[in-house]
């Protein structure tokens, strides 16, 4: 398996060492052909990309791609607010950006109080003091990650269910249906086996991407490729592999704005 792009990388804009330069010449080094700097959501208490420095960030990616000669998506890993599935990336940062990630975090500003108390009260107290996640914490997890795949037009759902335990194969027959990409992340491990092997078994298309948070990690993909080798997985489903581009939704959607 030889990755073909990877589509999630952080920069001092949010919580990643390497500068979009940085990231984008070790990819061109190992042989890639795009990369994504998607860093953390407006919405991230800790780390999140601020509003101000959304132009800076388009600058460096476009000035990257021009002098290293590799294409660099100016993306964003969104944070998902509530039940609702409602992000912290809205129609009107759309025109900023090029690739549309999103996924459950912990530090958050979420929509109300109620979302702050669900999830991250909620899946705070089953991740330190649960061995088995209650079954309602599960469902409404799953419910916020479906609602956020429909009511927004998601390129990749980023680490599905680290830290917010959920119905995985639901949430991939959501996004098989709605051309969402379900990630495959190489720094977190956030599916189980079986996790895999069942989202395997839907209509989901899969990237592969390290989530860098350092240059040396760009490209990586040893994590997952130690799972692949323990599951029987469609490697026929993995779009940013050997060759092959995804086809994302998101620039699909702005193009018939």
């Amino acid at each position: 398996m030889k990755l073909t792009a990877d589509y999630h990388t952080h920069t001092p804009y949010s919580h990643g060492k390497g500068t979009v330069e940085e990231n984008a010449a070790r990819a061109k080094e190992l042989g890639l052909k795009q990369i994504g700097i998607t860093d953390h959501g407006f919405a991230h208490l800790a780390f999140g990309l601020k509003r101000k420095k959304v132009s800076a960030l388009i600058a460096d990616c476009r000035a990257a791609s021009v002098k290293l000669g590799i294409d660099v998506l100016v993306g964003m890993e969104a944070n998902i607010l509530g039940e609702d599935g409602s992000t912290d990336m809205t129609e009107a940062d759309y025109g900023n950006f090029d690739l549309f990630v999103c996924g459950k975090h912990v530090l958050v500003a979420y929509a109300s109080l109620r979302d702050w108390r669900r999830y991250f009260g909620g899946n705070f107290v089953a991740d330190k003091f649960r061995r088995t996640p209650p079954r309602a914490l599960v469902e409404r997890n799953t419910r916020a990650y479906i609602a956020m795949i429909k009511n927004n037009p998601v390129d990749i759902v980023s680490h599905l269910g680290y830290l917010c335990p959920a119905d995985a194969a639901e949430v991939a027959k959501c996004a098989a249906d709605y051309g969402t990409y379900i990630e495959l992340n190489s720094k977190k491990t956030h599916l189980s086996d079986e996790e895999l092997y069942a989202v395997g078994q839907s209509g989901a298309r899969f990237v592969v991407d390290s989530d860098a948070h350092s240059v040396d990690r760009v490209g990586d993909t040893a994590l997952v490729d130690e799972q692949l080798a323990r599951v029987d997985f469609p490697l026929d489903k993995i779009d940013n592999i050997d060759g092959r581009f995804p086809t994302f939704r998101f620039a699909e959607y702005k193009r018939r704005r």
